[in-house]
C-alpha cells in the first residue's frame, strides 16, 4: 500500500501533467477532489503556475491562483517568476492577471531581466505594453482619501474607476489620449484635478528610490501634458462669444492632425511631443537623457514614436501593422473605400480625419465606406 507521501507525489505529478497538456476541466474536477496546497515543485524547481504560465494558459492560472498559488513564488535556479513566464508566452491578459494578483514587474531574472525586457527580447510588444502600463488600483485609491492636512482628497472618489482606466491605456498617440479623456466618464468636467493628480503622482513614482519608475513618472507627465492642452482649448472655447461652440477635445484633435502641406508631417503635434518631453522635470533621469538625444539625432523618428517606444518598449518591425491614421490604433481594419490608401478604426477616426483626406480623396457624395453612406456633412 502506497504511503501517504507516494500519495502526494503521485497527485502532484498527474497535476503538472494536467497543466502540460491544457486538460482544463480534468485538472479542475482534480483539484476540487483533492485539497492540496499547489505551490510546491518538480523536479525543474518550477511550481504548477510558472507551468501554467509557461503554457500561456490564463484559465488554469486563474484556477491556480484561486486554489492559493503565490504569484511570486520563485525556486527556479534562473529566477524566471511565473510573470517572465507568461511576457515569453506572449499572452498579455496572463500578464494583466498577474499583476492584477500583485506579481512584481520588477523581478529580475539571473541575467538582471525583467518581465518586460524579456517580452521585448523575443518580441512580445503587447506584453511589454501591459506590464509596462499597469498600474494597481490601490496605487488610485489612495488619491480619492485626504492624505496629511488636506481637507479633501485630490481626486474625487467618483473619477477613481474613470481615472484608472484612463492611466491604463497602452494607446499614447495624443489623439486617442484626447479621445479616451472624453470617454471615461467625469474626467472631462474635472480636467483640473486629474492633471494635478497626474503630477503628483509623476513625482511620487521619481521619489521611490530603489522602486523609483521613469517610465510610469513620464507617463504621468506626458498624460498631464494632454490634459493641459484640452484645459487651454476650453479656456479658448468658453472666450468665444459665439453661441456654438466647437467641442474642445475635437478642436486638439483637429490641430494634432492637421498638416503641413509641404511634407506631410503633423507639424503642431511633433511641436507638442517634443516640448512634452523637454518639460519633464526629472532632466537626470535615464529615460529623459534617451529620448532627447534621439529626437537630436541626425535623422529622428517621429516624435510619437519616440514617445511611444519609451512608454510601450522598442517595437521591432511594423510593416504589416494595420494602423489607425488618425490614433495609432493598431487593428485597424476599416479603409477608405475609394482610395483604399487610408485605414481607421472605428467611425469616429473617419470622422475626425476626414478633412485632411477630403484633400486627397475625391470620392463623390453618395458612395459608402464600409457600410457608412457619404453625406455632405461627414463624407466618409
Amino acid at each position: 500500500m502506497a504511503s501517504d507521501d507516494e500519495k502526494l507525489l503521485a497527485l502532484q505529478k498527474e497535476i503538472f501533467t494536467k497543466i502540460y497538456n491544457d486538460k482544463v476541466t480534468e485538472l479542475k474536477t482534480l483539484l476540487g477532489a483533492n485539497k492540496i496546497k499547489v505551490d510546491f515543485i518538480d523536479e525543474n524547481e518550477l511550481s504548477p503556475l510558472q507551468h501554467a504560465c509557461y503554457r500561456g494558459n490564463t484559465e488554469i492560472a486563474q484556477m491556480l491562483i484561486d486554489q492559493g498559488a503565490d504569484v511570486n513564488m520563485c525556486l527556479h535556479e534562473h529566477a524566471y517568476t511565473a510573470l517572465h513566464f507568461a511576457a515569453l508566452s506572449g499572452n498579455a491578459d496572463l500578464c494583466h492577471l498577474l499583476m492584477s494578483h500583485n506579481a512584481k514587474i520588477t523581478a529580475v531574472n539571473d541575467v538582471g531581466r525583467t518581465p518586460a525586457q524579456l517580452a521585448a527580447f523575443v518580441g512580445n510588444y503587447n506584453c511589454v505594453a501591459t506590464i509596462n502600463n499597469f498600474i494597481p488600483k490601490a496605487d488610485i485609491d489612495y488619491y480619492i482619501k485626504p492624505q496629511g492636512l488636506q481637507t479633501e482628497p485630490l481626486l474625487p472618489p467618483h473619477l477613481a474607476d474613470s481615472f484608472h482606466k484612463f492611466i491604463m491605456q497602452g494607446n499614447v498617440h495624443p489623439v486617442r489620449v484626447a479621445l479616451n479623456l472624453q470617454r471615461c466618464p467625469g474626467l472631462l468636467e474635472n480636467l483640473p484635478k486629474v492633471q494635478k493628480v497626474l503630477e503628483t503622482m509623476r513625482y511620487r513614482e521619481m521619489t521611490r528610490g530603489v522602486e523609483t519608475n521613469e517610465i510610469m513618472a513620464f507617463k504621468y507627465h506626458y498624460l498631464s501634458c494632454v490634459v493641459a492642452e484640452v484645459i487651454k482649448c476650453q479656456k479658448h472655447q468658453e472666450a468665444l462669444k459665439a453661441e456654438k461652440k466647437s467641442d474642445p477635445v475635437e478642436l486638439l484633435v483637429r490641430k494634432f492632425l492637421k498638416c503641413s502641406k509641404s511634407d506631410g508631417n503633423p507639424e503642431y503635434q511633433e511641436s507638442f511631443l517634443r516640448e512634452s518631453v523637454r518639460e519633464f522635470p526629472f532632466r537626470e533621469s535615464t529615460i529623459f537623457r534617451q529620448m532627447v538625444a534621439t529626437l537630436a539625432s541626425n535623422d529622428p523618428p517621429s516624435a510619437v514614436s519616440v514617445v511611444s517606444a519609451a512608454i510601450n518598449g522598442q517595437r521591432g518591425f511594423t510593416d504589416n501593422l494595420q494602423i489607425c491614421i488618425t490614433c495609432g490604433e493598431e487593428k485597424a481594419t476599416k479603409k477608405c473605400s475609394k482610395c483604399k490608401a487610408v485605414q481607421y478604426c472605428d467611425r469616429e477616426c473617419q470622422r475626425l480625419h476626414w478633412f485632411m483626406h477630403k484633400k486627397a480623396c475625391a470620392r463623390p457624395v453618395g458612395q459608402t465606406s464600409g457600410g457608412i453612406k457619404v453625406t455632405e456633412t461627414d463624407k466618409i
